[in-house]
């Protein structure tokens, strides 16, 4: 194996474990917000993006790329969620091609509850990928993820 085989396994490599360090997480955290809030995770996420955002709501493909689906599956997803009445659609005032997505207050009130249940689980996933030697340093790499030392850990 030459020089250049060698980087393109290290990059390889290097994706793999960040892969297995992101299964790790999905994982824990879709169980745990489907057990506590029914929720996926990219439900989740939709409603934390919608909440960030000043006047509270996001352009549909400005919540496809916040979650990481196509326009297709971000339009399944959010129709999904006003079912359920977690959000509603409103049209753009200056753009009539345009539409809005917004959190209602059942969206708020369940994203509340959610929240500390992705945080803690977030919290343990993390300590528990710190604990597998592969994973450890990408742990140590993102910022906040490592206990400080006021914490006693």
């Amino acid at each position: 194996m030459g020089i250049k085989d060698d980087a393109v396994e290290v990059r390889a490599q290097g994706w793999r474990t960040l892969a297995a360090l992101h299964g790790l997480i999905e994982t824990e955290l879709e169980r745990a917000l489907q057990a506590e809030a029914k929720l996926s995770v990219v439900e989740y996420t939709v409603l934390d993006a919608l909440s960030r955002q000043d006047g509270w709501h996001m352009r549909m493909q400005q919540l496809a790329r916040a979650t990481a689906l196509s326009a297709s599956a971000t339009t399944r997803l959010v129709n999904r969620l006003e079912d359920r009445g977690l959000l509603t659609r409103i049209l753009c005032d200056d753009d009539r091609r345009g539409i809005y997505t917004e959190l209602t207050a059942s969206g708020i009130a369940l994203l509340e509850r959610a929240r500390p249940v992705h945080d803690s689980t977030l919290e343990r996933a993390l300590a528990a990928a710190q604990d597998i030697p592969e994973l450890a340093p990408l742990v140590d790499a993102l910022p906040g993820c490592t206990p400080s030392p006021e914490s006693g850990d």
